[in-house]
């Protein structure tokens, strides 16, 4: 079993960064404002990757850079410079998909560590050598990739294996959809997709509509979840655990990181707390508003993996807050709230240490200390009883676990 494996968290933008650190991240990856694969995500700037990368490493942590679009003509002005500045700013791996990328950083001996993206849809152990063979160190399998294919590459190359573990599927083969480009435009190699996988479509056998029953079809996959195989993936030698969610809130980011720290902790220690993975299982599924399945991991999937009609995708309330603030002489906690939440409702603040106190809301007063029955105004500024000290960026939610 590995001494050390890595948990690597997306970042959507430099406050998400900062947070996905703070909560347990070993590494981030996020994109720059060219050649990466979230165009519509806030991405950073030079100056922000170089603020990132100065938090990261002042805090123990890494960042990765994706530069995983496919390159066309059109792509190419200005990329040389751009690995350049990337190099100096000492980032601390690029994640690439087209070979211009990797050819570039070893023709003009660009000091960047290369990890090959999952876009690249790498399957197998002879694809893996030739990546090893021009000084690629990590490989981001395809999240098809089932158990024996991961233990199957990492025994025969030896190069570090990194693995989605949490997150959206791609209704294709990662990397191959051409449904965006098709339908809007908008090319997904490149940034732009479109989601056209979660599109409602009437289904037809010739010119009669097959779909009796009144719900439109739609063809996208359910989310991949492997919680329930995280010891698996230490056993055969998986160095880096990823979770998906560059346009993730920072509470799900948060929540599903102190997730999946305490979980790899516990097993890396073979101290297994039975009551918190029970519990660990509630917290995800809550935390998003799609149904999640292990996917590709341990057999094909079926129908049952795939939404096909009639899905329900309703988002919940239950981020109630961030705590600002804690004032030990009273008692009592500043938070900014977030949903509503009432007097009298039990609640949970969790934080990164992943010790939970959940109580009942017992008074809310606004910030000049006016009583309130009730917390309605997203992002008031608001005080609560809190008998227990929490810390500043500690984050609370609806308390169903009880």
């Amino acid at each position: 079993m590995n001494k050390k494996i890595e948990l690597l968290a997306p970042a959507g933008s430099l406050e998400k960064l900062k947070w996905a650190i703070n909560w347990g991240a070993d590494a981030v990856y996020l994109g720059g404002n060219k050649y990466s694969l979230r165009a519509n995500a806030k991405n950073f700037s030079i100056e922000e990757i170089k603020e990132g990368v100065l938090y990261a490493h002042n805090h123990n942590a890494k960042v990765y850079v994706a530069v995983n679009i496919v390159f066309h003509n059109e792509d190419l002005n200005g990329i040389n410079e751009y690995l350049k500045e990337l190099e100096k700013i000492k980032v601390d791996a690029i994640i690439f998909s087209d070979p211009l990328v990797m050819d570039i950083v070893n023709d003009n001996n660009i000091n960047l560590e290369l990890h090959y993206s999952t876009q690249g849809s790498t399957f197998n152990s002879d694809a893996a050598l030739y990546l090893k063979k021009n000084n690629v160190k990590r490989v981001v399998l395809a999240r098809e990739c089932s158990k024996s294919d991961i233990k199957s590459i990492i025994d025969k190359t030896g190069l570090e294996v990194e693995c989605f573990v949490h997150g959206a599927m791609c209704v294709n083969i990662s990397g191959r959809c051409v449904l965006s480009n098709y339908f809007t435009n908008r090319d997904a190699n490149r940034g732009g997709c479109a989601q056209v996988c979660r599109f409602n479509f009437n289904l037809y056998d010739k010119d009669k509509n097959i779909v009796s029953d009144g719900n439109n079809f739609s063809i996208a996959p359910k989310d991949l979840c492997l919680m329930d195989n995280l010891k698996d993936m230490i056993d055969i030698g998986v160095s880096s655990l990823k979770l998906e969610g560059r346009m993730r809130s920072i509470y799900y980011v948060s929540t599903i990181l102190s997730v999946y720290r305490r979980l790899i902790d516990m097993y890396l220690s073979k101290n297994i707390d039975t009551d918190y993975v029970t519990k660990a299982s509630i917290i995800l599924n809550r935390c998003a508003n799609r149904e999640v399945k292990a996917q590709f991991f341990n057999t094909k999937p079926n129908h049952n993996d795939q939404y096909y009609k009639g899905r329900k995708e309703e988002s919940n309330q239950d981020f109630l807050g961030i705590v600002l603030d804690y004032n030990e002489l009273k008692k009592e906690a500043v938070i900014e709230q977030r949903n509503f939440f009432k007097t009298g409702d039990k609640v949970t603040i969790f934080s990164p240490s992943g010790k939970d106190y959940s109580f009942n809301v017992g008074y809310i007063k606004d910030i000049d200390d006016n009583i309130l029955d009730a917390a309605r105004h997203p992002r008031e500024i608001i005080k609560i009883n809190c008998e227990k000290r929490v810390n500043k960026n500690d984050l609370m939610r609806v308390n169903f676990l009880d």
